[in-house]
């Protein structure tokens, strides 16, 4: 049996992580009192009708406050079961669900006469704590889309072949801001860049052009070189602490050039060396 406990703040999608995980397999249960997390898990190993091999369940602000500060003792209960669990903690910065909430007009669950929107937000992140805390992997939603979204939860949670740590490798572009998630990050705008080279401007780091530009400047080898080197040292210290996701960051100034080719050398290095490596371009489009 595999269990996903998602949850997060109102409006960071966590509607949307159910959908996902429901259209590939799972039977989902939105709104969990988490005071009974252990007694499902207990029924869907022993009861038939529920003993399919994916569940997922939301816990979310619209719990008591007291099964809530529990969610650790909670959690273990369900684990010490032997139960494959990951829990999913979903959120985005204070002014994106101000405007999510704007934009819908839907009821925040914690507002009320004397609690404005804002102080609900607030509110809630400090209700959730606890599971966040012990959140094996976050995201945050603040620059995805809906379809974006669905296409991380995919890579993530569903690309994950077995039990142990997944590796993310995902370049990104600092223009566009640095990805909160990230657990390790590496900045290679010292590196040449192609965008100054008319000739290499439309081409991406994963287009021949590209690739032999930079293959050919000594410093991007020892760049590539150091990273390697501390990524194949590291990474599986990472996995011997249990950690379940652990994304790796590597970004320039664009997210199109220098960042992408390195992240894809690296990508097929790890690949041959690491079990469950991902990668990803973030904002190569």
């Amino acid at each position: 049996m595999r269990l996903v406990i998602v949850s997060g703040r109102s409006g960071s999608g966590k509607s949307t992580a159910l959908d996902v995980l429901e259209d590939n397999g799972f039977y989902c249960i939105d709104n969990l009192p988490a005071g009974l997390l252990p007694e499902l898990a207990e029924r869907a190993i022993i009861h038939t009708e529920l003993a399919q091999p994916l569940v997922a369940v939301s816990i979310d602000a619209r719990n008591l406050p007291s099964h809530l500060s529990r969610f650790p003792e909670l959690l273990e209960q369900v684990r010490n079961k032997h139960i494959h669990c990951d829990v999913l903690f979903l959120d985005a910065d204070e002014d994106t669900l101000l405007k999510r909430f704007s934009e819908t007009r839907r009821r925040h669950p914690l507002t009320s006469a004397n609690r404005s929107l804002a102080e609900a937000i607030r509110v809630e992140s400090d209700l959730l704590g606890p599971i966040a805390d012990l959140a094996d992997l976050k995201i945050n939603t603040t620059s995805l889309n809906l379809y974006q979204l669905r296409d991380m939860l995919k890579l993530r949670l569903l690309n994950k072949p077995d039990a142990g740590t997944a590796f993310l490798l995902e370049s990104f572009g600092f223009k566009r801001g640095m990805p909160m998630d990230a657990d390790v990050m590496f900045d290679v705008r010292c590196l040449p860049n192609p965008y100054w080279k008319p000739e290499l401007r439309e081409h991406s780091g994963l287009e021949q052009p590209v690739i032999d530009y930079l293959a050919a400047q000594p410093e991007v080898e020892e760049m590539f070189q150091d990273i390697s080197s501390y990524l194949l040292k590291w990474l599986p210290r990472f996995a011997a602490s249990n950690r379940a996701y652990v994304t790796v960051a590597i970004g320039c100034t664009g997210g199109h050039h220098r960042s992408v080719y390195l992240t894809e050398r690296l990508g097929e290095l790890l690949q041959s060396t690491i079990r469950n490596v991902q990668v990803r371009h973030r904002d190569l489009t």
